[in-house]
Protein backbone atom coordinates (compact mmCIF):
# COMPACT_ATOMS: atom_id res chain seq x y z
CA UNK A 1 0.00 0.00 0.00
CA UNK A 2 1.16 3.51 -0.78
CA UNK A 3 2.35 5.82 1.99
CA UNK A 4 1.55 9.19 0.46
CA UNK A 5 -2.01 10.39 0.92
CA UNK A 6 -2.57 11.18 -2.76
CA UNK A 7 -1.17 7.78 -3.73
CA UNK A 8 -3.57 6.05 -1.36
CA UNK A 9 -6.45 7.94 -2.91
CA UNK A 10 -5.23 7.03 -6.39
CA UNK A 11 -5.09 3.37 -5.40
CA UNK A 12 -8.67 3.54 -4.08
CA UNK A 13 -9.85 5.20 -7.28
CA UNK A 14 -8.09 2.57 -9.39
CA UNK A 15 -9.97 -0.18 -7.57
CA UNK A 16 -13.29 1.57 -8.19
CA UNK A 17 -12.49 2.19 -11.86
CA UNK A 18 -11.45 -1.43 -12.34
CA UNK A 19 -14.74 -2.67 -10.89
CA UNK A 20 -16.77 -0.33 -13.10
CA UNK A 21 -14.77 -1.23 -16.21
CA UNK A 22 -15.18 -4.93 -15.42
CA UNK A 23 -18.95 -4.50 -15.18
CA UNK A 24 -19.20 -2.63 -18.47
CA UNK A 25 -16.88 -5.05 -20.26
CA UNK A 26 -19.02 -7.96 -19.07
CA UNK A 27 -22.17 -6.14 -20.20
CA UNK A 28 -20.83 -5.64 -23.73
CA UNK A 29 -19.66 -9.25 -23.99
CA UNK A 30 -23.11 -10.46 -22.94
CA UNK A 31 -24.78 -8.17 -25.50
CA UNK A 32 -22.56 -9.52 -28.29
CA UNK A 33 -23.16 -13.09 -27.13
CA UNK A 34 -26.95 -12.57 -27.23
CA UNK A 35 -26.77 -11.42 -30.85
CA UNK A 36 -24.57 -14.37 -31.80
CA UNK A 37 -27.00 -16.78 -30.13
CA UNK A 38 -29.90 -15.31 -32.11
CA UNK A 39 -27.88 -15.61 -35.33
CA UNK A 40 -27.01 -19.23 -34.53
CA UNK A 41 -30.69 -19.97 -33.86
CA UNK A 42 -31.48 -18.74 -37.37
CA UNK A 43 -34.08 -16.19 -36.30
CA UNK A 44 -33.31 -13.08 -38.34
CA UNK A 45 -35.92 -10.88 -36.64
CA UNK A 46 -34.71 -11.81 -33.15
CA UNK A 47 -31.10 -11.29 -34.21
CA UNK A 48 -31.89 -7.83 -35.59
CA UNK A 49 -33.75 -6.93 -32.40
CA UNK A 50 -30.83 -8.17 -30.28
CA UNK A 51 -28.42 -6.10 -32.37
CA UNK A 52 -30.54 -2.97 -31.87
CA UNK A 53 -30.47 -3.56 -28.10
CA UNK A 54 -26.71 -4.18 -28.09
CA UNK A 55 -25.69 -1.21 -30.25
CA UNK A 56 -26.04 1.44 -27.51
CA UNK A 57 -24.16 -0.79 -25.07
CA UNK A 58 -21.29 -1.26 -27.50
CA UNK A 59 -21.23 2.46 -28.34
CA UNK A 60 -21.20 3.46 -24.67
CA UNK A 61 -18.31 1.14 -23.83
CA UNK A 62 -16.41 2.31 -26.91
CA UNK A 63 -16.96 5.97 -26.04
CA UNK A 64 -15.62 5.44 -22.51
CA UNK A 65 -12.44 3.83 -23.85
CA UNK A 66 -13.02 0.50 -22.15
CA UNK A 67 -13.17 -1.02 -25.61
CA UNK A 68 -11.33 0.81 -28.39
CA UNK A 69 -13.79 2.75 -30.52
CA UNK A 70 -12.60 1.02 -33.71
CA UNK A 71 -13.04 -2.37 -32.03
CA UNK A 72 -16.57 -1.36 -31.01
CA UNK A 73 -17.34 -0.34 -34.59
CA UNK A 74 -15.86 -3.60 -35.85
CA UNK A 75 -18.07 -5.66 -33.53
CA UNK A 76 -21.20 -3.82 -34.65
CA UNK A 77 -20.25 -4.13 -38.30
CA UNK A 78 -19.51 -7.84 -38.18
CA UNK A 79 -22.72 -8.60 -36.32
CA UNK A 80 -24.71 -6.56 -38.85
CA UNK A 81 -23.01 -8.37 -41.74
CA UNK A 82 -23.80 -11.73 -40.17
CA UNK A 83 -27.46 -10.78 -39.81
CA UNK A 84 -27.61 -9.46 -43.36
CA UNK A 85 -26.13 -12.74 -44.68
CA UNK A 86 -28.88 -14.77 -42.99
CA UNK A 87 -31.59 -16.33 -45.18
Amino acid sequence: MANIKSSRKSARQAIQRRAQNFTLRTEVRTAIKNVKKAIAAGNKAAAAAALEKSRPVIDRVGAKGILHRNAAARHKSRLAQAIKAMQ
